[in-house]
């Protein structure tokens, strides 16, 4: 049974042919102009659709949004990144495109979604995925199911207050963060391997450095990726408290990190658990890395059509 998968975030469109398996078939990346907004992307999608359609016959499409999504309705509350998609019918718009039954959701609850059922989670009850990458993002799979709280959204793990002043999870643990204290330690220490590394690269994304300065046994590098997992295993612990998930799934950009960032969270997360809770849940790294939307969005998919027969 083959299944079209959309991926729609900040920065890129990707969309994907796959089976009800979770395999990706076909792979087309997409820039987004973000000039054009969303009317460029949907503009985009509609040109990319008759020829996937014709090649796949797919009998349902899945939609994994970078942002806010009333799944229930298939419409789009809003984009933190890229303007014209506030309170925009999705599911009914590529319903339109295509007469194939739609479901969308939030990427990073896709995301769960295709690790739960087909990655690092697989065989577990209650799944609990935290995304790491420019932003941070979480989803919560329950009995293979993504939970949902009221709309717009649920499980914003990076927007959970550290602090009463105000400060969140995404300001201390998102790419750009670790980016911003890596270019500090460039400015207070110039000489240390780090800030070599920085320097001879091309500007930018400078958190790619860290495995290199890691490996170097950099005492900058070691200090920044210490402050990021104890803040990290901080909030993950709310999580532990409030829903006491099996597995704990870490997947986004910053994985590049790998099993540093891993280790130091598995390590550093008991010491903020009450004594009942020890040691915590299993914290793994996740196993589809950049095909965890896609693979969940192709779950998505079936579930649309599985609601299609019902209904």
């Amino acid at each position: 049974m083959h299944l079209l998968a959309i991926e729609i975030g900040g920065s890129k469109l990707q969309i994907f042919a796959g089976d009800d398996s979770g395999r990706i078939l076909e792979r087309r990346r997409f820039v987004v102009d973000h000039a054009a907004g969303g009317e460029g992307i949907r503009r985009q999608i509609a040109a990319a659709f008759p020829e996937l359609i014709a090649a796949w016959s797919p009998l349902a499409i899945g939609v994994g949004f970078g942002g806010p999504v009333r799944w229930r309705s298939g419409e789009i509350a809003k984009s933190h990144h890229v303007s014209g998609w506030s309170d925009f019918p999705m599911a009914s718009w590529v319903r339109d495109q295509t007469e194939l039954p739609v479901a969308i959701d939030n990427d990073a609850n896709v995301a769960a979604l295709g690790e739960a059922l087909h990655g690092a989670g697989r065989g577990q009850r209650a799944v609990f995925y935290l995304t790491l990458g420019s932003g941070v993002g979480g989803g919560l799979v329950v009995d293979g199911k993504i939970y949902h709280g009221a709309a717009p959204g649920e499980v914003e793990i990076g927007h959970v207050r550290l602090d009463a002043s105000g400060t969140i999870v995404e300001e201390r643990c998102s790419g750009w963060a670790v980016d911003r204290r890596i270019r500090e330690v460039v400015t207070a220490e110039p000489d240390s391997m780090l800030a070599k590394l920085v320097r001879e690269a091309t500007p930018g994304c400078e958190a790619r450095h860290l495995p290199d300065a890691l490996a170097a046994q950099d005492p900058f590098a070691e200090s920044i990726l210490d402050a990021h997992a104890d803040t990290l295993a901080f909030a993950l612990s709310h999580v532990v408290h409030l829903l006491h998930p099996d597995v704990i799934v870490i997947g986004g950009g910053l994985t590049l990190l790998g099993e540093a960032v891993r280790a130091r969270l598995a390590t550093v997360l008991p010491k903020h658990l009450m004594s009942a809770f020890q040691p915590g849940p299993a914290v793994v790294l996740a196993a589809l890395g950049e095909d965890a939307v896609p693979v969940g969005a192709l779950s998505l998919a079936a579930r649309a059509l599985s609601s299609a027969h019902r209904g």
